[in-house]
């Protein structure tokens, strides 16, 4: 499995009221919550995203409150992966959950810039600043999580599988 796409960086400690602001949260359709993702920080965020981008952040990306909305709205937005130092023990979590890949990996945030084009092979870990030619290794998902990833999170992967999401 793999994405490519365009790089937009952001810095340490983004929470999850800033990925999707709470006076949203009501809304219960997840496209229409992904109209506001980043929306304090980033504005034009929404408007530029392309299926496969890459978010590329700092130490603690989607500290906060424990809500799955957050992964959800990036997963929505089309975003491929999100790459970051290290994330909110939650949050990690929730994006597993959602199908939303993600990997750590701080050599790569230090040194992809934002509008970089970046591919990423969540088989193996590698991932390739297309831009500068320079390549980082992040460590990949083991198996299972990686089915969970592909299936589209943890339910879906339990529904195709018989309720082993191990498959």
């Amino acid at each position: 499995m793999n994405t490519q796409g365009r790089v937009f960086k952001y810095n340490d400690n983004v929470d999850t009221d800033v990925i999707i602001p709470a006076r949203y949260l009501n809304t219960p359709n997840a496209a229409e919550l992904a109209l506001h993702c980043m929306e304090d920080i980033d504005t034009n965020f929404v408007k530029e995203v392309k299926k496969g981008d890459i978010m590329v952040a700092g130490w603690n990306f989607g500290c906060g409150s424990s809500r799955e909305h957050a992964p959800l709205v990036i997963k929505t937005c089309g975003t491929g992966c999100v790459i970051a130092k290290s994330f909110a023990r939650i949050f990690y979590r929730n994006a597993i959950n959602i199908g939303l890949p993600i990997l750590e990996c701080p050599e790569a945030v230090d040194e992809i810039s934002a509008n970089d084009e970046v591919s990423v092979d969540f088989d193996t870990g590698v991932i390739t600043d297309i831009t500068t030619g320079k390549t980082y290794q992040a460590q990949p998902f083991p198996e299972f999580i990686q089915n969970i990833i592909k299936n589209g999170g943890l339910l879906a992967s339990l529904k195709l599988n018989g309720g082993n999401a191990n498959e």
